[in-house]
C-alpha cells in the first residue's frame, strides 16, 4: 500500500472513530477479525466458535455493565489488504470500542497500527508475531510468542529427552518458523547442546530429500521441524525414510495437521485433553453446542473474549484508554493457562507439551488449576 493510501485509510477510520465517542447505551459492539474463507479459514470456523462461546454466556449472565455484547465478525480471508478493508468497516460501520483478533499474524500487524491510532484495544488470540505487541500500547495478545515456543522446545529437548545434538530444518522465508528455528538453537546452545545441522529451505517450496540427507547424516540426537503439519510432516517422514531414529520436535504449527506421523512432540497453547476442571468445562461446553473437538485456535479465542470482557468490567466503561489500562492488569485463569500480561503486553505463560504416540496426542505438560 502506498504511504497516501495509507493516510486516506487512517483519516476514514479516525473518522469513524470519533463517531464512537460518547457512547454509553445499548449494546456493546465488539469486533472480531479472522479468515473465514481464503488462507487459514480452517483456523477461522474455531475461532469464530471461541468468540461467540464467550459471548453468549456473559450474555447469559446479563452481559457487561448492564449492556449485552454484540459480536461484530469480519472475514479478513486471511490477507492483510482484506483485513484492512473490513477493519475499516468495522470501525467506520459498526462502531467497535475494541477488536478481538486478527488470527494470521501477517494481518495482525496491518491491523494493530491502525487500531492504536484510534485508541481502540486489540486482542489477538493466535497472532504470534513478536514484532506485534511493540506497535502500541493498545495491542495485546493471547497465544505465547514464537521464542517462547522455541525456548520451550529446546528446554524440553535438552531437560526432558536428554537431547545433545540437534539439527533443525526450517522455512527461512516465513517469520514463524524462522523465529521458532532461531529461539530453539539460542536456548539449546545455551543450555551446553550442540546444534550440528540449521538448515532452511525456501518459502513456498519443501524441504528436497538432499537437505533432510545433510541433516540426518550429522547424526543429531533430535530433529526440531518448526514448519507448519503439512510440510513437517513431510519432512519428518523423509528423515524416517532415511534412517533417523532421533526424537522429532516441532511448534503448535503441528496442532493442525500432522498426517502419518506416528510419534514425536510440540509444543501447543492448548490441549483438549489437560485435566483441568475449567478446561474440561470448556470443552464439554464446545461439544454440545458445536459437535466437534475444541482446537487451540477455539481455546484462545475464548480466553481472548473473556479477557476482554473482564478488562471492560473492571474499567467500568468502554473507553479506549481505561480499557487499554484495565487489560494491563489481567489475571485470567483461562482454558489456555493462567493469562497475566508482561510490560510488552505478552502473555506470561508457557507452552505446552503435546507428545504424539502411535498417532494418538498425550498432553505431557501439568499446569496449576489456579
Amino acid at each position: 500500500m502506498t504511504s497516501k493510501r495509507w493516510s486516506a485509510c487512517i483519516a476514514v477510520l479516525l473518522a469513524g472513530a470519533f463517531l464512537n465517542c460518547g457512547r454509553g447505551s445499548g449494546s456493546i459492539k465488539i469486533g472480531g477479525l479472522t479468515p473465514l474463507t481464503g488462507e487459514g479459514a480452517g483456523y477461522g470456523a474455531s475461532t469464530r466458535n471461541g468468540y461467540e462461546l464467550a459471548v453468549r454466556e456473559w450474555n447469559d449472565r446479563g452481559g457487561v455493565l448492564g449492556r449485552r455484547l454484540e459480536l461484530a465478525l469480519r472475514d479478513d480471508q486471511g490477507s492483510p489488504a482484506e483485513g484492512l478493508a473490513a477493519l475499516t468497516k468495522l470501525i467506520e460501520y459498526d462502531r467497535i470500542v475494541a477488536l478481538l483478533g486478527p488470527t494470521l499474524s501477517k494481518v495482525s500487524l496491518v491491523a494493530a497500527p491502525i487500531v492504536q491510532s484510534v485508541g481502540i484495544p486489540m486482542v489477538s488470540p493466535t497472532a504470534s508475531d513478536p514484532r506485534l505487541t511493540a506497535l502500541g500500547d493498545h495491542i495485546y495478545r493471547i497465544c505465547c510468542t514464537d521464542r517462547a515456543q522455541g525456548d520451550a522446545a529446546a528446554s524440553f529437548a535438552f531437560h526432558e529427552l536428554r537431547a545433545r545434538k540437534a539439527a533443525c530444518i526450517y522455512d527461512g522465508g516465513s517469520v514463524y518458523p524462522a523465529e521458532l528455528a532461531q529461539a530453539f538453537k539460542a536456548r539449546f546452545t545455551g543450555l551446553g547442546g550442540e546444534q550440528v545441522a540449521f538448515l532452511n529451505h525456501p518459502n513456498g517450496s519443501p524441504a528436497t530429500t538432499a537437505l533432510i540427507s545433510r541433516a540426518v547424516r550429522a547424526r543429531p540426537d533430535i530433529l526440531f521441524i518448526p514448519d507448519y503439519g503439512a510440510d513437517a510432516a513431510l519432512i519428518a517422514r523423509e528423515a524416517r525414510a532415511q534412517g533417523f531414529t532421533g526424537a522429532l520436535l516441532g511448534g503448535d504449527g503441528w496442532d493442525g495437521s500432522v498426517a502419518g506421523l506416528e510419534s514425536g512432540y510440540f509444543t501447543s497453547n492448548f490441549s483438549k485433553d489437560e485435566p483441568r476442571p475449567s478446561v474440561q468445562d470448556f470443552v464439554r461446553k464446545y461439544r454440545e453446542r458445536y459437535r466437534s473437538e475444541p482446537d487451540a485456535c477455539a481455546a484462545l479465542a475464548y480466553d481472548a473474549g473473556n479477557v476482554l470482557f473482564e478488562a471492560i468490567l473492571r474499567a467500568g466503561t468502554t473507553g479506549g484508554p481505561a480499557l487499554a489500562a484495565a487489560l494491563a492488569g489481567t489475571d485470567h485463569a483461562g482454558v489456555s493457562g493462567r493469562i497475566r500480561f508482561d510490560p510488552q503486553r505478552n502473555p506470561v505463560k508457557s507452552p505446552l507439551i503435546i507428545e504424539i504416540r502411535d498417532g494418538r496426542r498425550i498432553c505431557r505438560s501439568v499446569r496449576s488449576a489456579s
